[in-house]
C-alpha cells in the first residue's frame, strides 16, 4: 500500500502493543481513567439523560457506564461517548476531545469480539484512535484552521480515529481498515453554530463520532467498501470539501509510528472548555504573586487571539453549555468560588450574585500579535494601582504542565462517586491502572454498573 490512506490503513493494521514507548502506555492509561471519570459523571446529566430516554425500552447487552441500562452497541457508544463530554471533563488535544469519542466506540467494539480483548489490545486500540483522529485534524490545517472555518473536530475528525480503533478491536485486515476509514468520511460532521446560544448540541458530537466509526468499521467488516482515497479525492473528497484552503495530506503519514499523536493530548484540571484554561491559571498565579484577596482586585484585562474571543468571549451563562464555553464566568468563578471544578458550574453557583460584577469588570481585549493558538495574557489590576499580567503555556493537564497521578486520581474519585461507592470507585481505578496486565476487557464492566 503506498498512499498515504493506505499507509494509515497498513498502520492500524501493524502496529503492536510492544512498539510503543513505555511512557506512551502509562499516558494511554491516564487518558483511559479520566474518560471512565468523565463519562460516569456525565451520566447524571440533563443531556445524558434525555440522550438516554431517546433509546428507552430498546434491547441490548452493551452497558451505559453508572446506569443500569443496557443497549446495542452502537447505541451505547453514542451515548457513552455523550456522557463523556457532557460536562466539559474530558481529555483535549487529540482531534480535539479524542477520548469522548474513542473510548466508548473501543469498549463497545469490545463487546463485538468473537474473542476476548486483552488490556494490551485495548490500549493498542485506543492508541491508534488517538492517532488517527489528531493526524485528519492535522491534515485538515490543524485545530485552529478546522474548527474557525465552523467544522467541530471532535466530529468531524473523531469518526476517522473511533473508526480506526474499533477495526484494530475487531481484527479487520488492511483492506477492511481501508474501507472503515472511508465510510467514517460519510459519517463526519459536526458544526460550531451551538456557541451563540448555549445549545447542548455539542455534546451530541462525540457520541455521534463513537457511533459513526463503531458503524464504519462493522460495516466494512461485513464487506462493505469505501473509498480509497477520501481524503485527496478532487471531487468530494474529505479534505477538498471540508479544509480546501488550509489541507495538508502529508500530515496524515508524517513520522508515522514515530511520533506518538497522544502524547501531546492534556487532560483537564477545569469543567470548561480548554481554552480558558490558560487564564484560569494566570489568575490563580497573579492572586498568589500580587499577595492580594479577591476584594483588593480592581479589575482584570485579558489579551487574546480572536478566534479564542469569538469561542469562549461570550458572558451567557444561563446554561450549563453556554458558562462552559465562557472565559469572563470561568474568571469570576475561581475569583468568587475559589475554583473552576464541576462544582463552579452548578446552577446555584453559576446565579450566585457577586458573579455578574465580577464579569463586567473582567475585560477582553484581542491582540492582533497573538497567533491563533496562542494563550491569553491576564493582567491583574488592585485596588492600591498595583498591575501584573502572566501568561501561562503550557496550562495545567497539557504534557508539559502535568496532573501528577495523586490529582489525577482526586479528580477521578470525585466524578467516579457521583454514581458509585467509594470502594467500588477504588477497584474501578485499580483495575484501570494495571490495564495492560487484564486478560479480558469484558470484566471492566462489573465496576462500571
Amino acid at each position: 500500500m503506498s498512499g498515504r490512506m493506505q499507509r494509515l490503513a497498513q498502520f492500524c493494521t501493524d502496529a503492536r502493543f510492544e512498539d510503543l514507548p513505555l511512557a506512551l502506555v502509562e499516558q494511554a492509561k491516564r487518558h483511559i481513567l479520566d474518560t471512565f471519570g468523565a463519562t460516569l459523571a456525565g451520566a447524571g446529566s440533563d443531556v445524558a439523560l434525555t440522550a438516554r430516554e431517546v433509546f428507552e425500552g430498546e434491547a441490548g447487552s452493551c452497558l451505559i457506564w453508572g446506569t443500569q441500562q443496557r443497549v446495542g452497541a452502537a447505541q451505547a457508544a453514542m451515548l457513552n461517548g455523550v456522557a463523556a463530554h457532557a460536562l466539559e471533563l474530558d481529555d483535549t488535544g487529540g482531534c480535539d476531545h479524542s477520548g469522548a469519542v474513542v473510548i466508548p466506540a473501543v469498549m463497545a467494539a469490545v463487546s463485538l469480539s468473537d474473542q476476548p480483548v486483552t488490556g494490551r489490545e485495548f490500549i493498542t486500540a485506543v492508541v491508534i484512535g488517538y492517532e488517527v483522529g489528531r493526524r485528519v485534524l492535522e491534515a485538515c490545517g490543524g485545530y485552529s484552521a478546522h474548527n474557525g472555518a465552523g467544522w467541530h473536530s471532535t466530529a468531524t475528525c473523531g469518526v476517522f480515529g473511533a473508526a480506526a480503533a474499533c477495526a484494530r478491536i475487531l481484527r479487520l485486515d488492511a483492506g477492511q481498515t481501508l474501507s472503515a476509514l472511508g465510510i467514517a468520511g460519510s459519517f463526519s460532521g459536526g458544526l460550531w453554530a451551538f456557541i451563540h446560544d448555549g445549545s447542548q448540541s455539542k455534546k451530541l458530537h462525540s457520541g455521534r463520532a463513537a457511533e459513526g466509526g463503531l458503524l464504519a468499521a462493522r460495516f466494512a467488516r461485513q464487506g462493505i467498501s469505501g473509498p480509497t482515497r477520501l481524503f485527496e479525492d478532487v471531487w468530494g473528497g474529505f479534505l477538498k470539501t471540508l479544509a480546501a484552503p488550509t489541507s495538508n495530506p502529508e500530515a496524515l503519514v508524517a513520522g508515522l509510528g514515530v511520533v506518538w499523536k497522544l502524547a501531546r493530548c492534556s487532560i483537564k484540571p477545569y469543567a470548561s472548555c480548554r481554552g480558558t484554561h490558560s487564564a484560569i491559571d494566570a489568575l490563580g498565579l497573579l492572586l498568589e504573586q500580587l499577595e492580594v484577596s479577591v476584594d483588593q482586585v480592581e479589575d482584570i484585562q485579558v489579551s487574546l487571539c480572536g478566534f479564542l474571543q469569538d469561542m469562549c468571549g461570550g458572558h451567557d451563562v444561563a446554561s450549563l453549555a453556554a458558562a462552559q464555553m465562557s472565559l469572563p464566568y470561568a474568571l469570576a468563578a475561581r475569583l468568587v468560588h475559589g475554583h473552576c471544578r464541576l462544582q463552579a458550574y452548578d446552577d446555584d453557583l453559576r446565579g450566585d450574585p457577586r458573579i455578574a460584577p465580577w464579569m463586567s469588570r473582567i475585560r477582553l481585549e484581542v491582540d492582533p500579535q497573538l497567533s491563533e493558538d496562542g494563550e491569553p495574557v491576564v493582567s491583574v489590576r488592585t485596588v492600591d494601582g498595583r498591575q501584573a499580567s502572566l501568561c501561562v503555556d503550557p496550562p495545567l493537564g497539557a504534557p508539559g504542565n502535568p496532573l501528577s497521578d495523586a490529582a489525577l486520581e482526586e479528580k477521578f474519585f470525585s466524578l467516579a462517586t457521583r454514581v458509585m461507592p467509594r470502594e467500588q470507585a477504588e477497584q474501578l481505578l485499580g483495575q484501570l491502572w494495571r490495564l495492560e496486565e487484564m486478560e479480558s476487557v469484558r470484566t471492566i464492566e462489573r465496576w462500571l454498573v
